[in-house]
This record gives C-alpha cells, sequence and structure tokens, in this order.
C-alpha cells in the first residue's frame, strides 16, 4: 500500500522563453532551428507540454505499478502484457508482443516520412526471488528496477497518451517498443530483434533511467566470454600428479590480471565470476570464470580478447608442462556482445535533441558515452541516442534503488519535443530525422 499522494505542483516558467544561455555543446544547423523554433511556437505543442506536466502525478502512479510487476532477465513476460495493455489503451490497437518478447505499438505518419523508433527496455537485472514493492521514505520511492528502465516506459505510455488525445498527425512513422534484454546476458536481445525485423527504421531514441542531464551519443562495447577449463579430474591424494582445471584457471586469471589498457580510447576487463571443482578432496576436472571486457573503440577491444584467449592458452600449456598425466582444455564461449558505435554530433537526431534541452531551460552538460540499447544502431549506421526519463534518482542495480519526482515532468516533455521534432507535425514541421537510403 502507497502512502502519500504525489503532487506535481511545481510551477515552470514559461517553457518557450529561455531564461539561460542556450547550450553551445552541439553545432546547430540554420535548417534544423527554423524547423524546431516553428514547431515550438505552435499553440498546440504549447498546450500539450501543459498537460504532460499536469499528468506526471498519475505517471507516477504508473511507474510504481509497473515497477511492482518483477521482470528478471528472461523473464519479462508479466510486464511485458501489462505493458502491452497500458499501449492498446492509449490508442495503439494494434500493438502486439513479437517473437522475441518485445512490445510493439506503430502509429503510422502521414506516408511519406522516415521510421522513428522509441524504446524503454522492459528488464530488470534482479532475479525473480528480489521483492519489488515499493515503499516511500522521506520523499523518495525505494525499489529495485523503479528507476533503471521503469521510469523510461512510464514516460513511453505518457507520450504515447498525449500523442493520442491531441490527434496530431507525423510525418513519420513512429514505432513504440518497450524491449527485452537489455542487462546483463540479455545481451540487447530484443533491440538486436527489432532491427533484424524491422530494416526501414531510419533512427532510434532510447529512455533510460533519471536525472536529465546529457544526450548519450556513444555505445561503449562489450564483449564477454566464459573460458571453460576441462581436464580428466581425480582424487586429490589418490590421483596426484594430474594436471588441474582449477589450477589452469588460476594461471590464467593470474595473467589476464597483468594486462594493460589505454587510458583513452578507455578500455577495461574483469573477471566477474569463478566456478569449478567437485570437492576439497579432489583435483578438479572443471573450471570456468566469466570475463567482461569493454572499449570504446572497437578495434582495442578486439586486441583485448586476443590477448586474452592468448595468456589464457598459455596457461593451460604452463599446467599441463607441470605435472605428469592428464590434458587441460580451455573453449572460450561468448555470452555477451555490444557492439560498439557512435552518433556524430552533427547529426539531426542530435541537434533536435539539444534544442529540446533549450526549449524546457535545461542546461545540458555532455554528450556521453555508455552502454545502452542504442549500441545497436549505432553499430549499424543508424542515427541513435539515449536520454533519460526525467526525476532524480540514485542505487541504480542495487535493492536500494530509488526515484524522487522532482521536476520529473521534464522527461515526458523532452522526449515529446524530441520524437515531434523527428517525426515532423503535418503542415507545421517537416521531419527533420532523414530516411536512410
Amino acid at each position: 500500500m502507497h502512502k502519500s499522494v504525489i503532487c506535481c505542483c511545481l510551477l515552470l516558467s514559461p517553457w518557450f522563453t529561455l531564461a539561460q544561455s542556450p547550450q553551445s555543446i552541439v553545432p546547430i544547423s540554420p535548417d534544423v532551428e527554423t524547423a524546431f523554433q516553428r514547431l515550438r511556437a505552435e499553440p498546440q505543442i504549447v498546450a500539450i507540454l501543459e498537460q504532460l506536466k499536469a499528468d506526471e502525478a498519475e505517471a507516477v502512479r504508473e511507474q510504481i505499478r509497473m515497477t511492482e510487476i518483477p521482470a528478471p532477465p528472461f523473464m519479462e513476460e508479466r510486464r511485458a502484457a501489462y505493458f502491452l495493455e497500458q499501449m492498446r489503451s492509449r490508442g495503439l490497437a494494434d500493438a502486439y508482443i513479437d517473437s522475441e518478447g518485445n512490445v510493439i505499438g506503430i502509429r503510422r505518419g502521414k506516408g511519406n516520412g522516415p521510421t522513428l523508433l522509441l524504446a524503454a527496455h522492459l528488464d530488470t537485472v534482479f532475479p525473480q526471488n528480489v521483492d519489488t514493492t515499493v515503499e516511500l521514505r522521506g520523499g523518495r520511492y525505494y525499489a529495485p528496477g523503479i528507476g533503471d528502465d521503469t521510469r523510461g516506459l512510464t514516460v513511453l505510455l505518457s507520450i504515447i497518451d498525449a500523442l493520442n488525445r491531441s490527434g496530431i498527425e507525423t510525418e513519420a512513422d513512429i514505432i513504440f517498443t518497450g524491449n527485452v534484454g537489455e542487462e546483463g546476458r540479455g545481451d540487447l536481445r530484443g533491440v538486436k530483434a527489432i532491427f533484424r525485423d524491422h530494416p526501414e527504421i531510419d533512427g532510434f531514441v532510447s529512455i533510460d533511467g533519471v536525472r536529465l542531464q546529457r544526450i548519450t551519443t556513444g555505445g561503449t562495447g562489450s564483449r564477454r566470454f566464459e573460458f571453460q577449463f576441462t581436464g580428466p579430474g581425480g582424487h586429490s591424494f589418490g590421483a596426484f600428479g594430474l594436471a588441474s582445471a582449477i589450477h589452469a584457471m588460476g594461471r590464467a586469471i593470474a595473467k589476464i590480471a597483468e594486462l594493460e589498457t589505454p587510458d583513452y580510447p578507455k578500455t577495461t576487463f574483469t573477471v566477474g565470476t569463478v566456478a569449478g571443482g567437485t570437492s576439497v578432496n579432489s583435483i578438479a576436472a572443471d573450471a570456468a570464470f566469466a570475463l567482461d571486457m569493454r572499449s570504446n573503440d572497437p578495434e582495442l577491444l578486439l586486441q583485448l580478447e586476443n590477448r586474452a584467449k592468448a595468456v589464457a592458452l598459455e596457461a593451460v600449456a604452463e599446467e599441463n608442462a607441470r605435472w605428469n598425466n592428464g590434458e587441460i582444455t580451455v573453449e572460450f564461449n561468448l555470452i555477451g556482445d555490444r557492439p560498439v558505435g557512435h552518433t556524430p554530433s552533427g547529426s539531426s537526431i542530435v541537434q533536435v535533441a539539444a534544442l529540446a534541452f533549450d526549449a524546457l531551460e535545461m542546461p545540458l552538460a555532455d554528450l556521453g558515452i555508455s552502454s545502452t540499447d542504442a549500441n545497436v544502431p549505432m553499430a549499424l549506421g543508424i542515427p541513435a541516442i539515449t536520454i533519460a526519463g526525467g526525476g532524480d534518482g540514485g542505487g541504480s542495480h542495487s535493492p536500494e534503488e530509488w526515484f524522487a519526482p522532482t521536476d520529473s515532468h521534464l522527461g515526458p516533455q523532452l522526449a515529446f519535443l524530441i520524437m515531434l521534432g523527428l517525426a515532423g507535425m503535418t503542415d507545421v514541421s517537416p521531419a527533420l530525422l532523414v530516411e536512410r537510403d
């Protein structure tokens, strides 16, 4: 039971006046500037933004409801079913769940424009047994997954509702999705499936997390492997002299720990988990560790992968040479592959996002690099960004994750302006998203 009534009563100065200096991080072309200013001056758009602000108290209640529907990795079905119902109730009557488990709703435009995809991910990092009941403490709502990414899902529903009620006709087709598999071993499987099945997509906006500070225009790539060591195994005393899978694994981990990587472009690695063996008095027949490698440069990521595999093979050879009997082998099993990507700051999708920050009088801190669903389209050469969903929060990926609805209405407002700037508004502003050849 929730013990308070949420009140979004903070006053915002008229959104169409700029009390601050415009951002200077993203260069804005005159054509994009002119089209966006025409859109933002449209009285209907001013009214919609005010309505999004007025609706935010109910939006936060919706966020709480979705948070309390668990969505562990590879077990997003319950939340997907609920999200599908909410999409349909907000006007996307033909919304459906695809073969990968993504919830997809398409709002058709005029028919002669580009196709824009807006996404937020359904899954959280937390397993099935974690309690996701929301608790209010000191003005903050605490629950695993309440910000990452239930906030993004909430923003999607808010802007779908705003579009439906307004009756605005866009130039572009807009695909909305609550996608699976963003976290951990999900390996971006949801968005990978969408781009496999929808080659017509011309641009992508991911809404992920809280705190509106930056536009994510770069995608940190990752390669994740399970290094599996196998040998004959035996009794610790009676079979002494056999090579050990665990000893070989230990040698490999020690060698990997000594690898050096550059600070720029940032390139990292860690052995995150280890497992193996049968008992304390057995020579291990099997052992495995999971290795995470990341970089903002695809070539450096490949080099790091090759070096890690090479030193693991050296470790196996050393373990086999140490003992008289038994041959240890190692296999490298890929368990995660997130591509490196980048969207240039001069892309219209970045320009529109920067102008939307200005329109809402929000300072743009920087253009960030992260690992999000946007990695996939970036790597395909499709313009893509990630923005946050608004409000304040912290403790992401921990049981003490929290969200506070401080100026949280700015999240739906920002997403709406970006969406409409890219999709275009018939008889008002052209679609600023460029159709790909």
